[in-house]
């Protein structure tokens, strides 16, 4: 409330106190996961992702996820939640893209762990399946982690015989 109340003597800002914070944190949380993930994975803007049916289905298949994660968890997302960031997305300038995109696609550290990783993590523990966010979030990895350099001298697995 001193946020709001310190936001609300500045020109041209309006802040407002969400009636539930969890819903409103979940509601950006499943827009920046799928966008930042889909978005890092195929390195194309949201215009182009939305453009292609495989990948709009993608980003579609990655919301419902976090939706189904959610509720799991107790939180009162709409089930429209997805639908409505769609359409959201769709308001986007073609060319835009996600922080998390442009830090895997410039070989800086992002926020794959507290995104992509949180859902897959958070999944596990709630017996939840999200097959695409595992992917995204696997197909990532190596590249997050160079970036921190972690992959540095590790050796590869080789495949069995």
């Amino acid at each position: 409330e001193a946020l709001r109340d310190a936001f609300d003597g500045c020109t041209g800002l309006t802040a407002l106190i969400p009636p539930d914070i969890q819903s409103a944190m979940w509601r950006k949380f499943l827009m920046i996961v799928s966008w930042s993930g889909v978005g890092a994975v195929t390195r194309a803007p949201i215009g182009a992702m939305l453009a292609v049916e495989r990948t709009r289905q993608m980003m579609t298949a990655a919301m419902s996820e976090v939706l189904t994660l959610a509720h799991s968890l107790g939180i009162a997302l709409p089930d429209d939640a997805a639908l409505r960031t769609m359409e959201f997305l769709q308001t986007m300038p073609y060319e835009a893209t996600a922080s998390m995109q442009r830090d895997i696609m410039t070989a800086r550290p992002s926020e794959l762990e507290s995104q992509n990783g949180a859902v897959v993590r958070l999944a596990a523990g709630a017996g939840v399946s999200v097959p695409v966010n595992e992917l995204i979030y696997a197909s990532l990895l190596p590249m997050e982690l160079k970036a921190r350099s972690g992959l540095e001298g590790v050796t590869p697995i080789k495949p069995s015989p």
